[in-house]
């Protein structure tokens, strides 16, 4: 039988509108393409966002190779800056270009096709798995948590987990993920009284307290990196407070901070650390200091081995490249996954994820699914 072709079915995905959480019909392409190459489906939906789990062999089965992606989208943005259909999926030198070509609508195309031509040519002594959400690039609440929970309930496992986000900076093939910086933002709310700004010894100025907060925040050097993991970053985002008048000292002002830390942290243990600066300063300077924290993702890392072994294996056979072990970059679902079982990303070149002309080459949509043949290929032999 002729191989499965991934740039066609990564062109079915790109005219799907689905942009979170919104999934118009993508996630229907695959359940009726897996299903017809003898796959388990089961909707795994929660919240109003659809998720799709299938599974080729018997369920429980001690060895299973799973794969985790996701069909939604981030928007459009300015519409008149593309210069092709952001839903078109035209081709044009070699290029397709849409929303999606990137990320990461190509990578659960190459392998769905790799995982149907490897069941179909090779059936394989256990199970291969494909949890696949339309709710990544949201708050990602009941996305691939819902996949995991439906496996929990239901008796489903992963022995290993591939998650294909793009993973290389330029070339393919340069870098794989083992891991990623943990996640969070911290809202700070300063409370003081308001006053005429030609006495301020009448007012409680909000101001200075959050600027000196901030900046005791900001210079502090949090961890220098270790092995895996380069140095954590606290960034302020926002200070706003709201004031339209050059006469009147405010009596609120807030400001926002986002933490990426490594696995020196983690999110309870900096959370302390944000709220004990916050009482100090107010303390000091007679002001009410309220915090609001979200984690969005703790820190972790999948210590090289067998698994890393064998991504980079097939990586550096069909592209010729050994890839670098990383923990760079921003969160991905591999956070909830790595709960679960064994963890690693790797997937295609991001230079243009979320832009205008969004766009992948062509040739690199048939090398990602070669990648992940021979990665199943390998896994089962």
């Amino acid at each position: 039988m002729p191989l499965t072709d991934p740039v066609a079915l990564t062109a079915e995905l790109v005219r799907c509108q689905s942009v979170t959480p919104a999934d118009d019909g993508a996630l229907d392409v695959l359940h009726a393409f897996l299903s017809a190459a003898g796959f388990e489906c089961a909707w795994a939906n929660r919240g109003g966002i659809r998720n799709l789990y299938a599974r080729w062999g018997a369920k429980g089965h001690a060895r299973s190779f799973g794969f985790n992606g996701h069909t939604d989208v981030v928007p459009v943005g300015d519409l008149s800056a593309w210069s092709r259909p952001p839903f078109g999926a035209e081709v044009h030198g070699g290029v397709m270009y849409g929303r999606g070509t990137t990320d990461m609508k190509s990578g659960v195309a190459a392998f769905a096709a790799a995982a149907v031509d490897f069941v179909r040519d090779t059936p394989p002594d256990g199970a291969v798995i494909l949890a696949i959400t339309g709710d990544e690039e949201g708050d990602a609440a009941d996305g691939t948590v819902a996949l995991l929970d439906h496996m929990d309930t239901t008796g489903e496992a992963m022995s290993v987990c591939l998650v294909g986000e793009p993973t290389c900076p330029q070339t393919m093939g340069e870098m794989m993920k083992i891991g990623r910086r943990g996640s969070m933002t911290a809202w700070f709310s300063v409370t003081g009284t308001q006053g005429h700004s030609a006495y301020p010894h009448r007012a409680n100025n909000p101001l200075p307290p959050l600027m000196r907060l901030m900046d005791q925040l900001a210079t502090h050097e949090l961890d220098s990196g270790n092995d895996h993991f380069d140095a954590s970053t606290l960034a302020i985002v926002t200070v706003d407070t709201g004031n339209p008048a050059t006469n009147v000292i405010p009596a609120k002002a807030q400001a926002t901070v986002n933490i990426r830390f490594n696995d020196t942290h983690s999110g309870d243990s900096l959370s302390q650390w944000l709220r004990a600066q916050a009482d100090m300063i107010a303390a000091a300077y007679g002001v009410q200091v309220d915090v609001k924290i979200k984690v969005s993702g703790e820190s972790f890392l999948t210590p090289p081995g067998a698994l890393s072994d064998l991504v980079a294996s097939a990586v550096k056979a069909e592209t010729g490249t050994v890839p670098v072990l990383s923990t760079s970059g921003g969160t991905s679902d591999a956070r909830f996954v790595r709960d679960h079982c064994p963890v690693v990303e790797f997937g295609l070149v991001g230079q243009s994820m979320h832009q205008v002309d969004e766009h992948v080459r062509v040739e690199h949509i048939t090398q990602l699914k070669n990648i992940y043949s021979r990665i199943l290929r390998d896994y089962f032999a």
